[in-house]
């Protein structure tokens, strides 16, 4: 899964991409055969065509490496697992640019860079082609491409191995970046000599517009969650650095469309593709599954689909907790913990542990709202045994985050 984005603030420059050695080996997707043929001869892959700017920052991935026990009495019920996490060695680079030739010029872009395979090893190639595959399956569909998912312009491979992607720009800050600029703003607020709220009113439209934000970030990240499973995809790295934002101003929601990118682990769940030998990015997933007891390709689609919902629970606690809580207080790491470790997933356990320290106030308050609707559907998402997880279609019209409680 993704880890945080760190972002680098570099001076700009602007260079031709074509100044890059480059060619179109594996990218090439300028054949008309084939289920998404359509889609692909649209795609840009001339290195020509674009211009790159400036550096904005890179991420890298988490690895799985290996599943133990967690309870025995949860292995019964869903085989959840705890999972021994660490650093991968594929490092994502992005960069600002434009398309500079064609019916797309002057169409702002975001470069996303995967290492060459003496770097990022042949996991970053497959990567790599997993992400533009996936893409490219996604938007070859007939009916509009949603909105909710950031949108594959082109790409291309450089002669050092270099593996570029071209997203159309639609915004340069993801969900970990909000929380992490809603929890400082907190607490610059609360610190001693700083300007307070002049009265409660004031302090309670704050409040509301932040919490009307967060479930509009929420429902748009579903809503793309629920594009993808209808297309018989899984996301299977869904997190806060996963969900691009077109802004962070908590006055802005109305304007804001969340983005789901980060498709390098995509898992394709049609029926024929679950009948053949999975490949190394899904090799993870199918032995969750076995474990789970999940055997069949029908158990098997039921448990990738629930094993995604189980990850936008995660994003869900995330967005419930930091953005109310001042800097410092809990990342998402010490919460996944809390949730899955302390109290083994009893979110009734969980709340009353938060309410008696007032650093979670708003935070239980947040997920208090509408008779604990919050609680109940994060419930859900998180339940031990994947087959009573809902699907993504029914988190989204759940009364928490269709704004009626609002």
């Amino acid at each position: 899964m993704p880890a945080g984005c760190f972002l680098t603030a570099f001076s700009f420059y602007s260079s031709s991409i074509c100044n890059y050695p480059a060619i179109n080996r594996s990218f090439s997707l300028s054949g008309k055969n084939g289920t998404n043929g359509k889609y692909r001869a649209s795609l840009i892959m001339d290195p020509q065509s674009f211009e790159v700017g400036r550096l904005i920052g890179s991420y890298g991935f988490m690895n799985v490496t290996s599943y133990s026990g967690f309870q025995s009495q949860l292995e019964d019920v869903g085989g959840l697992k705890f999972q021994d996490v660490n650093q991968g060695n594929v490092q994502i680079r992005l960069y600002e640019g434009r398309v500079t030739q064609g019916p797309r010029r002057g169409t702002p872009i975001i470069f996303k860079v995967y290492p060459g395979k003496q770097v990022g090893g042949l996991e970053a190639d497959m990567m790599a082609s997993n992400e533009l595959k996936s893409h490219a399956f996604l938007q070859s569909s007939s009916q509009s491409i949603c909105q909710n998912i950031q949108i594959l312009l082109g790409g291309f491979e450089t002669r050092t191995g270099e593996q570029w992607l071209a997203f159309r720009n639609d915004g340069k800050y993801s969900a970990a970046d909000y929380a992490k600029a809603s929890s400082e703003k907190l607490s610059k607020n609360r610190a001693p000599g700083e300007q307070k709220f002049w009265n409660p009113f004031e302090e309670s439209q704050y409040i509301k517009q932040k919490r009307i934000f967060i479930i509009k970030l929420l429902q748009g990240a579903l809503c793309g969650l629920a594009y993808m499973h209808d297309k018989e995809r899984l996301h299977q790295s869904l997190g806060p650095a996963s969900v691009v934002l077109n802004t962070m101003a908590d006055k802005e929601a109305v304007y804001l469309v969340p983005r789901l990118r980060d498709l390098a682990f995509s898992v394709d769940i049609q029926f024929s593709s679950l009948e053949e030998s999975p490949s190394g990015l899904s090799e993870g997933l199918w032995r969750r599954a076995r474990s789970a007891g999940a055997f069949t390709p029908m158990e098997k689609r039921a448990f990738g689909i629930a094993d995604d919902i189980y990850g936008a629970g995660l994003l869900f606690a995330y967005l419930a907790f930091i953005p109310f809580c001042e800097a410092g207080i809990i990342d998402s790491l010490s919460l996944q913990r809390l949730l899955e470790s302390t109290f083994k997933l009893d979110l009734a356990a969980t709340r009353e542990y938060c309410l008696a320290d007032d650093r979670f106030l708003e935070a239980v308050k947040f997920l208090d709202m509408g008779d604990g609707a919050g609680w109940e559907l994060l419930q859900a998402m998180l339940n031990p045994d994947f087959r009573n997880r809902p699907i993504a279609e029914a988190v989204v019209n759940h009364r928490f985050l269709t704004g009626a409680l609002l």
